[in-house]
């Protein structure tokens, strides 16, 4: 059964039941453009070896990144994992705030289609958050000055995450992703 929720006209969510999700690696498969959210029901009891995925669609707008961090809290909140949404938020607010800064062309025609998707990867030991993006060129960290009002998002994500990296999407574009580790989670 599939479900569409949109938490505005900018978002699209898909959401789905099913078993395990088929994604051996980090982003192995993404982007999907009809990404089907995989909400397992499963809880806190079930261990460390429940798997799943979450995608929603995004239009390329500023306010996509609070966005971003709502669909990340209802995802983890929905697998029991509520103490990594600090942490998920803040990737996720990085990740997406760099695809809608830097790779999405504002003077694009809208054809309907979500140029920035965001994927939640649901592993035995981690969770990663994944951004999709139309542009190829790869993420850059900066030496932000001390007065900067941006420029540290990466290496924010660096901080708080396991690892991340990024490879080209075919046809087009990138997949920035991250892992955090699911046994930080507070409660675990």
């Amino acid at each position: 059964m599939t479900t569409h929720v949109s938490a505005s006209s900018s978002t699209s969510v898909r959401e789905g039941s099913g078993g395990r999700a088929a994604v051996p690696g980090p982003v192995a498969g993404w982007p999907l453009r009809a990404a089907e959210a995989i909400r397992p029901p499963w809880g806190a009891g079930q261990g460390l070896g429940a798997t799943g995925f979450a995608a929603c669609g995004l239009d390329g707008n500023l306010r996509n990144a609070p966005q971003a961090r709502r669909f990340v809290a209802a995802t983890l909140d929905g697998w029991a994992l509520r103490g990594l949404a600090d942490d998920a938020g803040l990737v996720v607010s990085e990740l997406v705030t760099n695809a809608v800064q830097h790779a999405v062309d504002p003077a694009a025609p809208d054809n309907g289609e979500y140029p920035v998707w965001l994927g939640i990867f649901l592993h035995p030991h981690d969770v990663v958050c994944a951004v999709t993006d139309p542009s190829p060129v790869p993420p850059r960290p900066r030496d932000a000055e001390f007065s900067a009002l941006g420029g540290r998002g990466l290496a924010l994500i660096q901080a708080v995450s396991r690892n991340w990296s990024w490879s080209l999407t075919p046809p087009r574009g990138k997949t920035v992703w991250a892992a955090l580790p699911r046994e930080s989670a507070p409660g675990r």
